[in-house]
């Protein structure tokens, strides 16, 4: 967790907190989605999460992306905008958000690899948009589900 969201539950406990950020679609060539296995939740995300203060949508995914995964990704196509009572959430830890989440689409840039942060996942697979585990957490299944509808 960020320390200005710590420092917002100090003072609200687990009540619900509206907070921006970002998950990306990061793609490789096959098409096939990259998601991380949280430690927190014990699902499968998106990479990405909450915004700094005087971050851009934008710079919050990339920086979101290369500390989860090692990766630097230059180009975000903006895939949507996510937000309401679906973007619900309540962390195993009793904390609760509602989500509004700027979604963008990367490319798997050419001959990376993937170092993964193991403090916020455990593990990483690129998945198939018909073989996405019901693991998913439930922000982000409308976002794949968007992604789904656009690349068909």
């Amino acid at each position: 967790m960020n320390d200005y969201v710590a420092e917002l539950r100090a003072l609200v406990g687990t009540r619900p907190l509206i907070l921006p950020g970002t998950s990306v679609v990061v793609t490789d060539p096959a098409g096939r989605v990259l998601l991380l296995a949280r430690v927190d939740t014990g699902g499968w995300g998106l990479p990405g999460g909450l915004m700094e203060p005087g971050e851009s949508f934008e710079e919050t995914g990339r920086r979101e992306v290369e500390e989860e995964t090692g990766l630097v990704v230059d180009e975000l196509s903006l895939l949507g905008v996510f937000s309401g009572a679906d973007y619900y959430y309540r962390y195993p830890n009793g904390d609760e958000i509602f989500n509004v989440t700027v979604a963008y689409v990367a490319r798997l840039p050419h001959e990376a690899s993937i170092a993964l942060d193991t403090e916020e996942n455990s593990t990483w697979r690129f998945f198939a948009l018909d073989e996405v585990p019901d693991s998913v957490i439930s922000p982000e299944r409308p976002i794949i589900a968007e992604y789904a509808k656009a690349v068909r």
